[in-house]
């Protein structure tokens, strides 16, 4: 008797026509999908090798100008003299000469702003800066520098001002405290208290001035307060050349008192007040701004400077002296 179900013969080709288009297409997807993972593992390797050399870009070649802009057209130059003022700081001699050179170097820089807003710092810095400023005043003397003070400028940033042709700031503003320091910290209480002796050789009588664990000497004491009064009055004889007749001298004028902005301009510690979009306008007669200011490396930020870091741990223990 015959099986109420047929079977369908094999060899029949209609048998087996489903199943070859189902392992057909799942062949085809498979290989659209590694297509597909292929293009994308492609798509984000060049992507990766583009970031990669931005990055490396960033690292080896410091941004000199942030707005490159049209070369024919004059424009104002702005440096900036931000934070403290140190070898081993954003705000050091070496990068601040540089943008300057690089300014005056330029065809179409009418004019030069330096954009202040630092307390202060190495009195030796500060007095690079001002030498190549008063030495481009001297070889360019039709290219005008001025100031531009946003919250503070005080003395070593002052210093650096006074060689402009003009400062200018915001009522607000605080500015002058010219005058030096040394600061330290004096332990030897601290240590009879806890029972510590201090065990200290030096070849040399001074060798170990103002150690800050051993009872100061008063010879010392003035040696350094003179050292203390030069250091001052180089300062002040660089900010009286530089203000001349406009500075109104007065006993507070070089005792390290600062000022607001309004209060300086009427001491001729300042000239005026004004932005740098105003200078640059109505001033230099070049509104448009283009960035100087040279940029550390990112490389250099990621070695994280060991060397100067080890420099400005010697130099505050030997108390260096500050324009703060």
């Amino acid at each position: 008797m015959q099986n109420s179900q047929d079977h369908q013969n094999p060899s029949d080709p209609k048998a087996d026509g489903w199943e070859r288009e189902i392992i057909e297409k799942l062949a085809m997807a498979a290989i659209n999908e590694q297509t597909k993972a292929r293009r994308w593992g492609i798509f984000f390797k060049c992507l990766m090798f583009v970031y990669l050399l931005v990055v490396f870009g960033m690292a080896f070649y410091p941004k000199i100008k942030k707005d490159m802009g049209v070369d024919s057209q004059l424009h104002t130059a702005v440096i900036d003299i931000v934070g403290p003022i140190a070898e081993d700081k954003p705000a050091n001699a070496t990068d601040i000469i540089k943008s300057l050179r690089e300014a005056v170097k330029d065809d179409t820089t009418k004019g030069i702003i330096l954009h202040a807003n630092s307390p202060g710092g190495s009195p030796v810095q500060s007095a690079y800066v001002y030498e190549e400023i008063r030495k481009i005043k001297k070889e360019h003397p039709t290219l005008p520098i001025f100031t531009v003070v946003s919250d503070i400028c005080a003395s070593g940033c002052y210093y650096i001002a006074s060689a402009s042709d003009k400062i200018f700031v915001n009522p607000a503003s605080l500015i002058g405290s010219i005058g030096v320091l040394m600061d330290g910290f004096g332990f030897v209480d601290v240590m009879q208290k806890l029972g510590v002796e201090r065990r200290l050789l030096t070849a040399g009588a001074h060798k170990a001035m103002l150690d800050p664990f051993s009872p100061p000497k008063q010879d010392e004491t003035d040696y350094m307060k003179g050292l203390l009064n030069e250091v001052h009055q180089q300062f002040i004889k660089a900010v009286k050349d530089g203000r001349g007749d406009r500075l109104k001298e007065s006993p507070d004028t070089f005792s390290g008192l600062v000022w607001t902005g309004e209060a300086g301009v009427k001491l001729g510690v300042a000239d005026a007040f004004a932005n740098e979009d105003q200078v640059a306008k109505d001033i230099i007669g070049a509104e448009k701004l283009v960035d100087y200011t040279r940029q550390e490396a990112l490389i250099d930020k990621l070695a994280g400077k060991l060397g100067a870091s080890f420099g400005q741990a010697f130099t505050s223990v030997v108390h260096q002296p500050a324009f703060r």
